[in-house]
């Protein structure tokens, strides 16, 4: 008797750290290339890291890319740009032919567990997040004011969030403005 339970508090000792190997495995992934490996985007530390949301589908977030390839290369050794697409539904493909249809020269991850989405405190595509060097956030939110509401662009934005934050986090200074609304398609755990 005294064996046997010896040997089922072995076996429940095992099942326990394989558990908990599996669940710490789970939390270390943060996203996925678009063929499916794991990567962590905050791997690379000592530089500013800026994430961008987008869907492919989403008519808001298409009208950026000028505006995300621009600032991208402007700050291109500066500070490190992802795209993410958060839709879990959407395939690799699909945002393959995004990429290639606007002209993105910017790395792309995949989403699908929302981890990149609830550390970046986003909520609609095109949405961004400014991490420093650190891998504090330090800014999430619109890219500009271009859009007042849906289907209400102005002529052209007449503040630059995104571009602000990226400033900021390359001198240090802290911001006077951490987060802002934006407006697009929204982000949601069901897709």
């Amino acid at each position: 008797m005294l064996g046997g339970l010896r040997i089922f508090g072995i076996i429940f000792f095992f099942f326990v750290l394989l558990l908990i190997v599996c669940v710490a495995a789970g939390l270390a992934q943060t996203a996925l290339d678009l063929q499916g490996k794991s990567v962590d985007p905050f791997a690379d530390a000592g530089k500013p890291l800026v994430l961008v949301f987008l869907r492919t589908d989403c008519p808001i977030s298409n009208r950026y890319a000028p505006t995300i390839q621009l600032l991208s290369s402007r700050y291109s050794g500066h500070a490190e740009f992802w795209l993410v697409y958060p839709d879990k539904s959407e395939p690799s493909a699909k945002i393959e032919t995004h990429l290639h249809d606007y002209g993105y020269k910017i790395s792309a991850l995949r989403d699908p567990q929302h981890v990149l989405v609830k550390r970046a405190r986003v909520e609609v595509t095109p949405e961004a997040a400014v991490f420093d060097s650190t891998g504090q956030l330090t800014y999430h939110g619109r890219i500009d004011n271009w859009y007042q509401d849906f289907g209400r662009p102005r002529k052209a934005p007449t503040t630059h969030e995104l571009e602000d934050a990226i400033k900021s986090a390359l001198s240090g200074k802290a911001l006077v403005t951490t987060a802002t609304n934006a407006i697009g398609c929204y982000i949601s755990d069901l897709q």
